[in-house]
């Protein structure tokens, strides 16, 4: 079994302002990172457009007709005081659909042993009618909700180890009781939601905030304590996993203190389980990460861990 790599140039497409963090060098630290001795085994994929038939079942056709009409013929339009779009950001938008979608498809046939979805814009902030935190699209709640529906699976789990609280995810898995949704994020920090009240329509959902400067050691003991015992509880059927790296000591955007060794660590842990309760099915999708250096060498040490679990 291999380890799939989706990316598309599209991704590249979706240029954002001067200076803003969500920038097209991201995909390309990622790409040059994977490009390094001890990757060639990855299978390496065009992500697909994503179809309207999967967005719909996140977000109502009214929503994605908005975004589809914002997109400028050149220039940026600003959707709100982060999320920017700009020619290319709607096909951009649509291969990270696209491509969790498939990678969905192909580790429940497999046919892959697991898969890391590295397309940008991210998606975690996008709420079921709302753009938000650089976000347009819900991708792995889209892709959480094909496993369901069309694939017809019990029980999905999402974990989300960025830095910031996966607000769009929680809301359109909040009345989704198929699902368990597990963010673990900084608190105080933008969104501004995530904490531990904030449970779901049907205790889907679970928050573990953190508190600013918080490293590995701290951010271990409480995974082992309370995120895995919570997995294992649900007993999924398929772990996603939104892999935001900006929780690393080095991003600009927060105050955590995590090294890649800890993004290894986490990612490891994360197949334990699913080697036990769900035939080793992990899909991961990227999300946030903002110092350039940092996100490669973190995305590498988490990577690896995939290929050398998904065997």
């Amino acid at each position: 079994m291999t380890t799939a790599f989706y990316t598309h140039a599209d991704c590249l497409t979706h240029v954002t302002p001067p200076g803003h963090p969500e920038q097209v060098a991201r995909l390309q630290a990622i790409s040059e990172a994977l490009a390094a001795p001890g990757f060639g085994a990855l299978e390496r994929c065009d992500a697909p457009l994503g179809a309207v038939a999967d967005i719909l079942r996140c977000h109502p056709q009214a929503y994605i007709d908005r975004v589809r009409d914002a997109i400028p013929e050149a220039g940026y339009v600003s959707l709100d005081a982060d999320t920017h779009v700009a020619p290319g950001s709607l096909h951009a938008a649509l291969r990270g659909v696209g491509a969790m979608c498939e990678a969905v498809d192909r580790v429940i046939a497999g046919e892959i042993g697991n898969a890391f979805v590295a397309c940008r814009p991210p998606g975690h902030h996008a709420e079921t009618e709302t753009s938000m935190g650089f976000c347009l699209f819900g991708n792995i709640a889209i892709g959480a909700k094909r496993a369901l529906d069309h694939h017809g699976l019990s029980r999905v789990a999402v974990v989300d180890f960025d830095v910031h609280h996966g607000n769009g995810t929680q809301d359109l898995l909040w009345d989704e009781p198929r699902t368990l949704f597990i963010s673990s994020h900084q608190m105080p920090l933008y969104p501004g939601s995530g904490g531990r009240h904030e449970t779901g329509a049907h205790g889907n959902i679970f928050n573990l905030p953190f508190p600013p400067e918080t490293a590995g050691p701290a951010f271990r003991r409480h995974y082992e304590a309370e995120v895995f015992p919570a997995l294992e509880n649900f007993r999924p059927e398929l772990i996603l996993v939104s892999a935001g790296f900006d929780a690393h000591r080095a991003d600009p955007l927060a105050q955590m203190a995590l090294v890649e060794e800890d993004f290894a660590w986490v990612t490891e842990r994360l197949c334990e389980v699913a080697a036990d309760q769900c035939e080793r099915r992990v899909v991961s999708t990227l999300e946030g990460g903002y110092d350039l250096e940092a996100l490669a060498a973190s995305t590498a040490a988490h990577v690896r861990v995939l290929m050398e679990q998904g065997q």
